[in-house]
């Protein structure tokens, strides 16, 4: 593929962003060891971007970074490093939804127990509105054949594709639609596992994907705070208020489907705040290295 000078520097434009996504995630322990960033690659959209098979927070260089075929996951250099089991995650999403252009997937220790527990998460505060009024759980046990190895990871395209294809569960038509190529739903919680989120950008994937467990954290304390003073989650009924609640998640007053609308936009077009102090903080913390200038 041949690049000309503003190809070259927006793909390490890209790059650069990537590492530090990478890092703020790990920085905000969405990420540990495990769980993975990827981009679709700026100059083919056939093509995405992830690291090779490191911990997110010790990525450092463009020569930690894989570019993989959306069509199958697969190297597009044959003499690629190992790379993440579960890339078929993102080259699954990247295949179905042309407006996708970023996916993460964490194993957050806050998020699990709302794919494990029949409790849903709901959005409990503006900063997540984009969860949206119902987000999907996908359950990897329904799945699996008979010769499978069921230890949970999504290690093939057909995993990887029935994955993709909950972003779309919906709970009536008009919310089917998704905008600009992209799904209807931005995050789906993985039953036992974790959770995945995609998006437009880098910066806003990585949003979701933190405003995500601090959703959780909010809604679990909110629920044990309420179990508390009531002596029970269904203690006391919810107070109508008027406003259009598809559910209550134990009686907490979450935001209606108005407010989860309105909250997204003011978080896609807000996204550059928090992206440059996250920034800023893995550039002050010594353990984090960052070579693409």
């Amino acid at each position: 593929m041949s690049t000309t000078k503003p190809d070259e520097l927006l793909l390490k434009h890209i790059q650069r962003t990537f590492i530090s996504g990478c890092h703020i995630l790990h920085y905000q322990r969405v990420l540990d060891a495990y769980g993975h960033l990827s981009v679709r690659h700026p100059h083919d959209p056939a093509t995405f971007i992830m690291s090779r098979y490191i911990a997110p927070g010790t990525i450092s260089s463009p020569l930690d970074l894989v570019v993989y075929h959306v069509s199958d996951a697969s190297p597009v250099d044959p003499s690629s490093p190992p790379g993440y089991s579960e890339r078929c995650i993102h080259s699954e999403i990247y295949k179905r939804y042309p407006g996708v252009h970023a996916v993460i997937h964490s194993h957050s220790e806050a998020v699990v127990p709302y794919s494990v527990s029949g409790v849903p998460i709901q959005p409990c505060y503006h900063m997540a509105g984009f969860l949206g009024t119902r987000t999907p759980i996908w359950d990897i046990g329904k799945l699996y054949k008979e010769r499978d190895r069921r230890d949970m990871l999504v290690r093939d395209t057909r995993l990887g594709a029935s994955l993709a294809e909950s972003f779309e569960e919906t709970r009536d038509e008009q919310s089917a639609k998704g905008r600009d190529g992209e799904p209807p739903n931005s995050v789906v919680l993985m039953r036992g596992h974790g959770y995945s989120v995609c998006a437009r950008t880098i910066e806003d994937c990585v949003l979701r994907a933190i405003y995500t467990q601090k959703n959780a954290e909010i809604q679990t304390t909110a629920l044990l705070t309420r179990s508390a003073y009531f002596g029970g989650v269904n203690g006391v009924a919810a107070k109508d208020d008027g406003l259009k609640r598809s559910e209550v998640a134990g009686g907490l007053a979450v935001l209606s489907e108005e407010e989860t609308e309105g909250a997204m936009e003011m978080t896609l077009w807000s996204a550059h705040r928090p992206w440059r102090l996250w920034v800023r903080e893995v550039e002050a913390q010594g353990m984090y290295v960052n070579l693409v200038i």
